[in-house]
């Protein structure tokens, strides 16, 4: 039998894959208590899965946040996850899903657990041009095991945009004072930036932007490594290298067909592009993401999101 360290390694080392692992759940179904979709979550988010414990209500608290409950000594924020995305379970609010994310631990309500299933980013589709609110960032096709035609599908949540949606005086403001003066980087060249929540686009977007920096911004792995290459290509054919196009490139770590593992990985490999710093910038804090990235040949990581943290990881990294 496994032990837990033997688990994490596993888990650990499909970093180095492409691979991932996505904890599937349940919320509930429609008012008529139809379709119950499954829903997904990056298990590397999850500290813990527990039964609903007794939560208590704290006045003035947002629409759809539970309250908080005393989790050994930790007080935690409770979300109403059903409610927020628009479900009715059938049996109630049963388990409670505690995770870490951006610098911050919270708990979500849900219905009940499933599994935990392994893929592969490519098996992972954005939904940006779906119908949605912006609550799913992707879509994952699960492998169908009962030989069936059509594979199940797991709706990836984008927590960013749920958490921020419920705390919104959180929201972090860009303050270019605090960010101090602009950063300049050779003429003509951008800072290539690739993030798959429409949330984290907009504030990194607006972190560049106060930081005096061009950029082009895209929505996944696979999509800056091919704008990546279409840029080089484009400047041997100035007679220029992709040196003289792009200053550094910005990821994140989870984005749908290629992860930024992957991404930073066919950066540092590539003879095209191996003096290119990279620098992850990722939700998924802790020492075990930040040991991947120094595996991976990242240049730094910097957790999402603070604008002055990030402006001088830039700075850093740029050698300014």
């Amino acid at each position: 039998m496994k032990n837990i360290q033997q688990e994490v390694d596993e888990r650990s080392n499909l970093t180095g894959t492409n691979k991932f692992e996505l904890l599937l759940f349940r919320l509930g179904g429609d008012a008529n208590g139809e379709r119950n979709e499954l829903f997904g979550i990056n298990v590397f988010k999850i500290r813990e899965i527990v039964a609903m414990p007794a939560v208590t209500a704290v006045a003035g608290s947002p629409p759809h946040v539970l309250g908080v409950v005393n989790l050994r000594g930790q007080i935690i924020q409770v979300l109403d996850l059903p409610a927020i995305t628009g479900c009715t379970p059938k049996t109630g609010l049963n388990i409670m899903l505690v995770t870490e994310f951006a610098r911050t631990t919270q708990a979500f309500a849900v219905e009940s657990v499933e599994e935990i299933v392994r893929l592969d980013w490519n098996q992972v589709m954005s939904s940006e041009h779906s119908a949605g609110t912006g609550m799913v960032t992707s879509i994952a096709r699960l492998d169908d095991e009962t030989g069936g035609a059509a594979p199940r599908l797991a709706q990836v949540l984008d927590v960013e945009t749920i958490l921020r949606m419920m705390n919104p005086a959180e929201t972090n403001v860009v303050d270019p004072a605090s960010i101090g003066s602009k950063i300049r980087i050779k003429a003509g060249t951008v800072i290539l930036a690739a993030d798959d929540s429409v949330v984290a686009r907009s504030l990194i977007e607006q972190g560049l932007e106060a930081m005096g920096l061009p950029f082009v911004m895209t929505k996944t792995g696979k999509e800056a490594w091919d704008q990546l290459n279409y840029l080089a290509t484009a400047a041997e054919t100035e007679g220029k290298t992709i040196y003289d196009k792009v200053a550094l490139v910005l990821t994140d770590l989870e984005m749908p067909e290629m992860d930024g593992f992957t991404l930073t990985r066919s950066i540092k490999k590539s003879n095209r592009f191996a003096n290119m710093p990279v620098v992850i910038h990722s939700s998924l804090s802790g020492t075990t993401n930040e040991e991947h990235v120094k595996t991976v040949g990242a240049d730094a990581y910097v957790a999402k999101f603070s604008a002055v943290d990030l402006s001088s990881t830039l700075r850093r990294v740029l050698g300014q």
